[in-house]
């Protein structure tokens, strides 16, 4: 998503990219990785609460971000498809539901078009299909979208003096209690040591006489 923002901008696409994180302290350094890569500021709502331990879930989370969008007033917002911690992949729906803003998953490809809208390319189960949709939008990015750079050594230096506002998420007037809570996680059982059978016949037995697989 930053790498497509930051794509967006050098093609004279967008005025401004801003990057915005939820999260402990710690975020500032990846927000910090966001800025040398080329966004232009950055905005990181502080909190304590754990998203790989469902302390913060998606339905607060878009309501975060929901908060900071009708301040900045973008025309483009551009997310993960999903989380590399709930895995979950709501807070983009979410959040233009929230908005009323059309919204794109999982993308592959992302144009500007010459209505003033964007032309995406969006991965589904059989393949890809070609999605029209007007601005304001959010879009939730596809791996194949493209491939992020890395950032440079002097940008990494020019990104510590860029600004970083932060915004404690406690005081956005939000509700972050869970609406669910993980009781138990476990490991599946192990699998039963296979067998070598010397025949197809033996085979066929054991699939109709022990598996019960052929009726």
């Amino acid at each position: 998503a930053v790498e497509e923002a930051v794509r967006l901008k050098e093609a004279k696409k967008a005025s401004e990219v801003v990057a915005l994180s939820v999260g402990p302290k710690q975020c500032t350094e990846t927000l910090r990785t966001a800025l040398a890569m080329g966004c232009d500021r950055a905005v990181h709502i502080l909190t304590d609460l754990r998203g790989d331990y469902m302390q913060l879930q998606p339905l607060a989370t878009a309501e975060l971000f929901r908060k900071v969008v009708e301040k900045e007033n973008p025309d483009l917002v551009l997310v993960g498809k999903q989380g590399i911690d709930s895995d979950a992949g709501q807070l983009g729906p979410m959040l233009a539901g929230m908005l009323g803003w059309p919204q794109v998953t999982f993308a592959a490809k992302l144009d500007t078009s010459d209505d003033g809208g964007i032309t995406v390319e969006r991965e589904t189960d059989s393949g890809t299909e070609t999605v029209k949709a007007g601005l304001p939008a959010v879009v939730t990015c596809d791996l194949r979208l493209n491939e992020p750079r890395y950032a440079k050594l002097p940008n990494i230096m020019k990104a510590k003096k860029k600004k970083v506002d932060t915004m404690d998420a406690e005081e956005m007037g939000v509700d972050l209690k869970p609406r669910n809570e993980i009781l138990e996680v476990y490991e599946p059982p192990p699998r039963k040591e296979g067998i070598v059978v010397e025949s197809v016949d033996e085979l066929v037995d054991k699939l109709r006489n022990e598996a019960n697989v052929i009726q």
